[in-house]
């Protein structure tokens, strides 16, 4: 029951942000400017990298978001990012692969996308998706916030929801960037995209989230 509430609370602050007349919420929304500004440079700085060079940030992720987790929990982040530069992701066997030095684990899958109508949204509570596609194309979809929601009880981290499908963003995910879902994205994976071919591989590594 505490972790409904909390959820449920988690939920309520984001819709908060939200200005009136607004489209739809597709994430958390921070309006501290400076704040905006301060994580913005420091992404474009790039001191997050640690050397890592394999790719860059989709737009869509969310600045502040990543670099407030990232000062809030450095260890995590610069384990996964020196893993995933020294290792060879087109060869590593699949399967769950540990970080050394941490508790993470990256899940590398070969998998297939499907029909939007067979993919579940979701989004986590206690995790932050860390997806980067090293094979293929894979599209993903963030839903609105303001027009959906869940049809479930939270289960091993994981809600799904209902949502309007005209109110959903596409974008498509390709070796050269990466996409990181914090618990504000809510999301839909492995949604077939216009190539030929549907079969991907992708590195997924949930990294913790470390709540205000």
């Amino acid at each position: 029951m505490k972790r409904v509430l909390a959820a449920l609370s988690f939920i309520i602050g984001f819709l908060a942000f939200s200005p009136a007349g607004a489209q739809g919420l597709y994430t958390r929304e921070y309006h501290d400017k400076a704040l905006v500004k301060k994580a913005q440079r420091w992404m474009k700085k790039g001191e997050w990298r640690l050397g890592f060079e394999k790719a860059d940030a989709h737009p869509s992720v969310n600045a502040v978001e990543f670099y407030r987790q990232y000062q809030k929990n450095p260890g995590q982040w610069q384990a996964m990012f020196r893993w995933l530069q020294q290792t060879d992701l087109t060869t590593i066997e699949k399967g769950r692969h540990p970080i050394p030095g941490t508790t993470l684990v990256a899940s590398v899958e070969d998998s297939e996308n499907g029909p939007l109508e067979k993919r579940q949204s979701e989004s986590h509570f206690h995790h932050i998706d860390f997806q980067w596609v090293v094979r293929g194309v894979e599209r993903f979809g963030i839903i609105d916030h303001l027009t959906s929601k869940p049809n479930c009880a939270w289960r091993d981290d994981v809600v799904h929801y209902d949502y309007i499908r005209e109110k959903a963003r596409f974008m498509d995910s390709r070796p050269q960037e990466f996409f990181i879902f914090f618990p504000g994205d809510w999301h839909i994976a492995k949604v077939a995209n216009d190539t030929s071919d549907q079969h991907i591989r992708v590195i997924v590594v949930k990294v913790d989230y470390i709540g205000d």
